[in-house]
C-alpha cells in the first residue's frame, strides 16, 4: 500500500495563549424531503468562519501559542466510537503562557480522559465539581505547577487550559472521548467535529480576538473499523485521491489521513456501507465487573420489517433563520426553497415564516401551490437579508397560527444559530408544542446550535431532528430522509424486558421510528440470566408484537466503556426532563453533578483537573478515574489483539423480527436506490435535489392509509 499525504483536510480543536475567562397524531412525509433539499443547498456551499485551535486573547503583547501536531485516532467498535486526540504545543514567546484550546462538542461525547506531557512527565486527570476545579487550577498555576483544565459549555464547547507552556519545550496533551454510533439505513456516521456553527453568539466576538488553527507540523487521522456485519464500503468525503485505506477483511477497515502544514477548518465525516440484505437484529453489549455487583447493557435493534411505501399531501410550514450568522448562506437558503415550492402538488398548502430579532410571515398566509403563489414566494424569499439575533420560539409561535384543524400540518425548522432573542426558556417551548397539534422537523446547521432544546422542541411534537455538517455527503443524506419520508413507520413503539430485572434504561421517548433506524437503549440489569425482550408497535393501524429471548451475562468485562455511555445517557435523559418542565432546575443540575462524579464525566456541572500525584493527595482528591482508566484500557489492549470483530448479535436463534434490515443501496417497491455524492457546485446540487423532490411528489395520492 502506497504512502499518501492528503492535500485538503479538516481540523481539530482550540488552544490560545495567556489566562484571562401526545398521543401520537398524523404525519406528513414529504416534510422532509423539502428540508432535505434547503439543507442540501446550504451545506453544499456554506464556508465555516471559524474553528477549533488556539484561543488568541485581545490587545495581546505575546505571540499565540502554536500546535506544532495534532494527532487523531478513531476506533469504531461494537456500536461505539472512541476518539483519541494527542496535540503538542509550542510556545514562541520569551516567557511560559498559558495555552488555551477549544473545540465543538460532538454530539453525545463522554469526554473520559486527559492527560498532560511535559518532557518525560505524564499526569492525568479526575473529574470533581466544576467550581472546585477551576480553583484548584488556578492554584496549581499561581504555584508555577503545570496542570490542566477541562471544562464544558453545555452544547457549545470543550475548552481546555494548560499551564504552564514552557519556552523551547514541546507541552503535549491526550483528550479521549466516547460515544454510541448509530446505523441509519445501513449507513454508519462518523463525525470529528472542528467547525464553530458561526451562530450569533461566536466564542470570539468578546475577549477572544479568534483563533489559531494552523497546524505548524503534521495533522493526521486515523480510522479503524471493525464491524461484524460485512463492509461494503468505507468513505471520507473530499479526502478519498488522499486517504490510504486498508482492507484487512470484510468487516475490518483502516483508514489514515496525513497533511503538512494543515489549516484545520472543516470537520472530518467517515462513512461506512454494511452489505445488502442484512437480517434485523438484537445486538447486546453488556458490562459486568462480577457477580455481587449490577451490570450495565447497550441494546441496538435494528428492525426487519417491511414498511410499506405511503403517499399523500398536506400543509407545510417553512421556518428559517435569517439572523445575522446566515450571512453567506441566505441565497442557497432562498434557492433551496424555491426548488422546494415549484415541485409542490397544487392540492398542497404552504406558509413561509422568517425570523430573526422576531418573525414575519413572508408569504402573508396560506398559500395553494399555484404557478403564480409559487413565484410569487420566491421573489419574496428571495428578497430576505441576513441580520439581527436569533429568535426560535417568535418564528414557531408565528408558523403555528391559523392551522386548519381538517389539514395535517408539519413544520419544517431551519436554522444555524442559538436562541438568543425573545423567549428562550425550553419549559416555554414545550409547552407551545404540546397545545398543537402538529409536529416539527428540526435542522441544525454547523455545530456549536442548540441541540438541547431542537429535542425539546421536537420530542414534543413527536417530530424529528438532525444535523448536517459541511462535509456531509449531501445527496447521500437526502437519499436516506427520501426513504423515511416514503415509507410507513413503525407507531407507539414500546421495548419491554422480562425474566432479568432492568432499570434506570434510556427508553421511555421511543414513540415513532423510521424506515431505517436503529433503536438503541441503554440500562442497568441486576442478575445475568434468561430475558424476554418485547417490542410492541402500531403499524398500518394495527397492532404488532415481536418477542426473542437472550441472554444477559453473569460476568462481562470485555467492554467496560459502556458504564459512561450509559451515564451519558442518563445525563441527556435528565436534561430533556429539565427542559420538559418535568424535573426541577436545581435536582437536575445535582444529578448531573452526582453522574459526573460517579461515573468520571466531564458535564455542565462537573470538570476534570490534571495534577501531579502530589497535588491529588494535597487537595485530598480520591483516583478513581485512573482506576476507571485502568479497566477501560486492559480491556482495550486485549479488543486491539483480535482482527475479527466480536459478534453482539443476542437474537441469533429466535430473531426478533423476521426480515432484512432496509439499507440504503438496496431498491424497495415505492422507492429508488441511494447514492453517493459528495461536494457539488450550488445549481448541481439544486438540481439533483429538485428531481428528488420531484420523484417523490410523483408518489402522492392518498396518505390516510400510513397512519
Amino acid at each position: 500500500m502506497k504512502n499518501k499525504t492528503p492535500q485538503d483536510i479538516t481540523r481539530p480543536a482550540e488552544c490560545a495563549a495567556e489566562s484571562q475567562d401526545r398521543a401520537v397524531v398524523r404525519r406528513p412525509r414529504s416534510w422532509l424531503i423539502s428540508c432535505a433539499i434547503l439543507l442540501g443547498a446550504l451545506a453544499a456551499t456554506t464556508s465555516i468562519a471559524t474553528a477549533a485551535g488556539t484561543l488568541v486573547p485581545k490587545g495581546s503583547m505575546h505571540a499565540p501559542i502554536e500546535m506544532v501536531d495534532h494527532a487523531v485516532k478513531v476506533t469504531i467498535n461494537n456500536g461505539f466510537a472512541q476518539t483519541v486526540i494527542s496535540q503538542s504545543f509550542s510556545n514562541p514567546n520569551a516567557t511560559p503562557l498559558e495555552a488555551v484550546y477549544r473545540f465543538p462538542v460532538p454530539q453525545s461525547a463522554s469526554l473520559s480522559e486527559v492527560s498532560l506531557f511535559l518532557g518525560e512527565q505524564q499526569i492525568d486527570g479526575e473529574v470533581v465539581e466544576k467550581q472546585r476545579a477551576r480553583s484548584i487550577y488556578e492554584q496549581e498555576k499561581a504555584a508555577g505547577n503545570a496542570a490542566a483544565l477541562a471544562e464544558k459549555d453545555s452544547y457549545r464547547w470543550f475548552e481546555f487550559r494548560v499551564h504552564p507552556v514552557i519556552p523551547g519545550e514541546e507541552t503535549r496533551i491526550r483528550i479521549v472521548y466516547y460515544q454510541p454510533l448509530e446505523i441509519d439505513t445501513g449507513i454508519g456516521r462518523y463525525v470529528y467535529p472542528l467547525e464553530d456553527g458561526g451562530t450569533d453568539d461566536a466564542a470570539a466576538s468578546g475577549f477572544w480576538a479568534g483563533t489559531n488553527e494552523k497546524v505548524a507540523g503534521t495533522f493526521s487521522a486515523d480510522f479503524e473499523l471493525k464491524s461484524a456485519w460485512p463492509i461494503a464500503d468505507v468513505r471520507l468525503p473530499g479526502h478519498e485521491a488522499v486517504a490510504v485505506t486498508e482492507k484487512i477483511e470484510s468487516g475490518h477497515y483502516r483508514v489514515r489521513l496525513e497533511q503538512k502544514d494543515a489549516s484545520l477548518n472543516r470537520d472530518l465525516v467517515f462513512y461506512y456501507k454494511l452489505e445488502e440484505n442484512l437480517p434485523g437484529r438484537v445486538e447486546v453489549v453488556a458490562y459486568k465487573a462480577n457477580e455481587s455487583e449490577p451490570g450495565t447493557f447497550m441494546m441496538v435493534v435494528t428492525p426487519g420489517i417491511d414498511l410499506k411505501p405511503i403517499t399523500g399531501g398536506a400543509d407545510y410550514v417553512y421556518v428559517l433563520d435569517t439572523s445575522g450568522s446566515m450571512k453567506g448562506k441566505i441565497r442557497t437558503l432562498s434557492d433551496g426553497v424555491s426548488k422546494v415550492l415549484g415541485q409542490m402538488d397544487s392540492r398542497d398548502r404552504f406558509r413561509v415564516i422568517a425570523f430573526n430579532n422576531r418573525a414575519s410571515d413572508v408569504t402573508g398566509g396560506w398559500r395553494e401551490a399555484t404557478p403564480g403563489n409559487v413565484e410569487d414566494a420566491i421573489r419574496k424569499v428571495g428578497n430576505l437579508r441576513p441580520e439581527g439575533g436569533t429568535n426560535v420560539y417568535d418564528g414557531l409561535q408565528l408558523a403555528l397560527g391559523g392551522l386548519d384543524d381538517d389539514r395535517a400540518t408539519s413544520v419544517v425548522l431551519v436554522t444555524d444559530g442559538v436562541t438568543n432573542r425573545g423567549i428562550v426558556d425550553p419549559q416555554s417551548f414545550h409547552k407551545l408544542m404540546k397545545s398543537h397539534d402538529v409536529r416539527v422537523f428540526g435542522f441544525l446547521l454547523g455545530n456549536s446550535g442548540n441541540w438541547p432544546l431542537m429535542r425539546t422542541i421536537c420530542d414534543a411534537s413527536g417530530g424529528f431532528y438532525s444535523g448536517v455538517s459541511n462535509s456531509d455527503d449531501i445527496i447521500g443524506s437526502i437519499m436516506q430522509a427520501k426513504g423515511k419520508i416514503l415509507h410507513e413507520s413503525l407507531h407507539d413503539t414500546k421495548l419491554s424486558i422480562a425474566g432479568v430485572k432492568t432499570f434506570d434504561r434510556g427508553d421511555e421517548l421511543m414513540g415513532k421510528v423510521y424506515r431505517g433506524e436503529q433503536l438503541v437503549v441503554f440500562g442497568k440489569y441486576e442478575k445475568g440470566g434468561e430475558a424476554e425482550l418485547e417490542m410492541k408497535a402500531r403499524l398500518t393501524g394495527e397492532d404488532k408484537l415481536y418477542r426473542t429471548r437472550f441472554q444477559f451475562p453473569e460476568v462481562d468485562t470485555d467492554n467496560p466503556e459502556i458504564e459512561r455511555l450509559w451515564a451519558l445517557n442518563q445525563i441527556e435523559r435528565i436534561e430533556d426532563r429539565r427542559g420538559a418542565g418535568a424535573l426541577p432546575e436545581s435536582e437536575a443540575r445535582d444529578m448531573i453533578r452526582q453522574l459526573g462524579l460517579g461515573y468520571q464525566l466531564v458535564t455542565d456541572e462537573t470538570s476534570m483537573v490534571v495534577l501531579s500525584d502530589e497535588s491529588f493527595e494535597q487537595h485530598g482528591i480520591e483516583r478513581s478515574n485512573r482506576q476507571r482508566v485502568g479497566r477501560e484500557q486492559v480491556a482495550q489492549s486485549a479488543r486491539s489483539k483480535t482482527t475479527t470483530p466480536v459478534s453482539y448479535v443476542a437474537d441469533r436463534g429466535r430473531p426478533l423480527t423476521s426480515g432484512s434490515a432496509p439499507s440504503h443501496q438496496r431498491r424497495s417497491s415505492g422507492g429508488s436506490s441511494g447514492g453517493g455524492g459528495g461536494a457539488l457546485s450550488p445549481l448541481t446540487a439544486i438540481g439533483i435535489l429538485a428531481m428528488v423532490l420531484a420523484a417523490a411528489f410523483s408518489l402522492k395520492g392518498d396518505r390516510s392509509r400510513a397512519e
